[in-house]
């Protein structure tokens, strides 16, 4: 099954300096009948004025990615780790049994754009821990690259949890083939552009829960499309 979740469908908080589109409830946002997908339960697509950001809070027992799009993000936390992750990068955080951070746009001109998603961890009370990664933006082209994975490597940060994140830039006229396992999911977002999987058309920024689904076949018949593809229990 593939269904299918519009752009304009998503649920919109703009607080001035931050406008953002979550995929599941989410702060303010309270809806019990979608609340998460598989392991899933935060897919938050959020632009970050110049000069802002979130202040010192805390997070437990959660694995926190954030892709970022356009800009950087600075981040602090209570581990001591200070950096500013920028496009082609990937910060991934455990939270485990406890971490106080604080994240900001550190442009006083640029705006931020990251996707930032939220997954159960394989286990609850573990080391709380900050990663950066960098990908290869080549690495792209019409194919499905891991940029998270479970036991990481140079390109890809680990996660505490059985689950990939896969980027890939689709050329026009131009086919990528995915194989799910029996039992998993998988959650498609769409970038830029707009895309066909499996003959399903998904628009930009739209985004698909798809389950049951042995073979998936994303194309790009018309215009060039980059995607974010997670295989999850």
């Amino acid at each position: 099954m593939i269904k299918v979740y519009a752009a304009e469908d998503r649920h919109r908080t703009d607080l001035g300096w931050l406008v953002s589109r979550p995929s599941f409830q989410f702060g303010a946002y309270v809806d019990p009948d979608n609340t998460g997908f598989g392991v899933l339960r935060v897919f938050n697509d959020d632009f970050v004025a110049p000069g802002k950001g979130f202040g010192a809070h805390p997070h437990s027992d959660m694995e926190i990615v954030s892709v970022i799009l356009k800009g950087a993000i600075r981040h602090e936390d209570n581990l001591g780790n200070i950096e500013i992750t920028r496009v082609g990068e990937v910060q991934r955080i455990t939270a485990g049994s406890g971490v106080i951070h604080a994240e900001y746009n550190p442009s006083e001109t640029e705006e931020l754009n990251l996707l930032q998603m939220w997954f159960m961890p394989r286990e609850r009370g573990l080391a709380p821990s900050y990663e950066t990664s960098r990908y290869d933006p080549a690495k792209l082209t019409n194919a499905l690259h891991p940029i998270v994975t479970p036991t990481g490597s140079e390109e890809a940060a680990s996660i505490q949890q059985d689950m990939t994140i896969y980027l890939g830039r689709l050329e026009a006229g131009r086919e990528i083939a995915y194989r799910q396992e029996s039992g998993r999911r998988l959650f498609l977002f769409v970038i830029e552009g707009s895309i066909q999987a499996n003959g399903v058309r998904l628009g930009e920024r739209d985004s698909a829960r798809i389950s049951d689904v042995a073979d998936l076949t994303l194309s790009t018949p018309e215009a060039p499309a980059f995607v974010l593809l997670i295989d999850l229990p």
